[in-house]
């Protein structure tokens, strides 16, 4: 590479002028997964049961840009899904879901570069449950409130069009559904969602953006990263071939992942390969007379390959899929001894998913992305009896350092 050309390639660009203040209205939807924690004190707390769904969006907020880089809003948003567990059993089929619902709350952001902004966002969510057991009619509804805390990426795409995508975090309380005999039935429901949209900004190109460069990245290279996320995992339990069929047990936590890639610009486009290798504290959790089993995601690794199109002069938009590897363990802990493992195994599968992916320098990049993994059928040595198949629903914030 010249002098002249390697000059060319850290220079910066002109800022955009993108106005980020302002009103906005959106349109989008997402995927997500619900884990109901079911407690009778004091004697069984079990986190969980789980199920995966996906909703649709309507959004509105207000944003001010404090400063050239920091920038403060509120929103409110609207909500319809499908998302929870289900149970067909005996001829009977029932389905818990939270059907609608909406969440108000204010975000803070950090402008990455003048295209593209960071933020963290928290606030009040409601959401509306129903226990639909049509075959034998019963129907059960609750309205829950709670609170709502996430992360999320947003990018000038044309015009006054931005696109988003986030993660959020809701929990709705734990509250007595039943009462019996002194004792109570508590459920705990909490919501792990992945959300796309885009917005429309009133006034984005009438001036007053932020006086920032851009800067100038090369996507072609080999990278090294890092990454935190969180997730959800769902068991879909299937019982003497599918006589009852729980979908399922459900789980949650957080994560730590490392990976290494290439990337190769093709111009518009931009095309690579990339491994992952991780460590979870995704788990599902019974407490049961002062004993304890617990169902554990530990490790795991991942083969992909992924492509994307540049929204902006800075960022990727990108899709991903590929090859999968996990590690689950189920083991219990009696009132008093140490833990012994029931029953491990190792599952492959497959993973897809999608992201925003934004250079702060010439060499670093940060990005937020969400995948969906399945694996593979395990049955539990009893000629088909007992069979899981697990799924998982992870979202990961993580930065990049490309070797020029």
């Amino acid at each position: 590479m010249s002098a002249a050309h390697a000059a060319d390639m850290v220079q910066p660009v002109a800022a955009s002028g993108f106005n980020w203040s302002g009103a906005y209205i959106g349109i989008g939807g997402g995927f997500g997964a619900t884990v109901h924690k079911v407690s009778v004190a004091p004697f069984v707390d079990f986190n969980g049961i789980g199920g995966n769904g996906v909703f649709g969006e309507l959004t509105a907020g207000y944003d001010y840009m404090v400063n050239e880089r920091f920038l403060l809003g509120g929103f409110i948003d609207a909500n319809y899904g499908n998302i929870g567990p289900s149970l067909s059993a005996f001829g009977l089929d029932a389905n818990l879901q939270n059907v609608y619902g909406f969440d108000v709350g204010v975000r803070a952001g950090y402008l990455l570069n003048p295209n593209t902004l960071g933020y963290v966002l928290g606030g009040y969510s409601w959401q509306h449950f129903k226990l639909d057991a049509s075959s034998i009619g019963f129907d059960y509804t609750e309205n829950r409130g709670g609170y709502v805390l996430g992360v999320g990426m947003e990018t000038v795409l044309r015009g006054n069009w931005t696109l988003k995508t986030e993660y959020r975090y809701a929990d709705y309380g734990d509250k007595s559904v039943l009462d019996f005999g002194g004792g109570s039935l508590n459920v705990e429901p909490s919501t792990h969602t992945f959300h796309i949209a885009a917005n429309y900004r009133f006034g984005a190109q009438n001036g007053g953006g932020a006086a920032l460069e851009a800067p100038v990245y090369n996507w072609t290279g080999f990278y090294a990263g890092g990454a935190l996320g969180a997730g959800t995992m769902v068991h879909d339990l299937s019982v003497a071939g599918g006589f009852i069929d729980l979908n399922g047990i459900g789980g949650e936590g957080v994560f730590g992942e490392a990976s290494v890639g290439y990337d190769h610009d093709f111009g518009n486009w931009v095309a690579g390969v990339q491994l992952d290798a991780r460590y979870s504290g995704i788990q599902s959790k019974l407490d049961i007379f002062g004993g304890t089993i617990k169902g554990d995601a530990d490790y795991g690794f991942d083969a992909l390959a992924r492509v994307g199109a540049k929204v902006n002069d800075s960022t990727l938009a990108y899709v991903i899929g590929g090859y999968s590897w996990q590690h689950f363990n189920l083991h219990a802990s009696p009132p008093s001894g140490p833990s012994t493992d029931i029953y491990d195994w190792g599952s492959s599968g497959f993973s897809v998913g999608g992201g925003l992916e934004t250079a702060v320098s010439s060499n670093v990049t940060v990005g937020l992305e969400y995948r969906y993994s399945q694996y593979q059928k395990q049955d539990f040595g009893s000629g088909g009896f007992l069979e899981d198949t697990p799924s998982f629903q992870t979202v990961r914030v993580g930065a990049k350092y490309k070797f020029n």
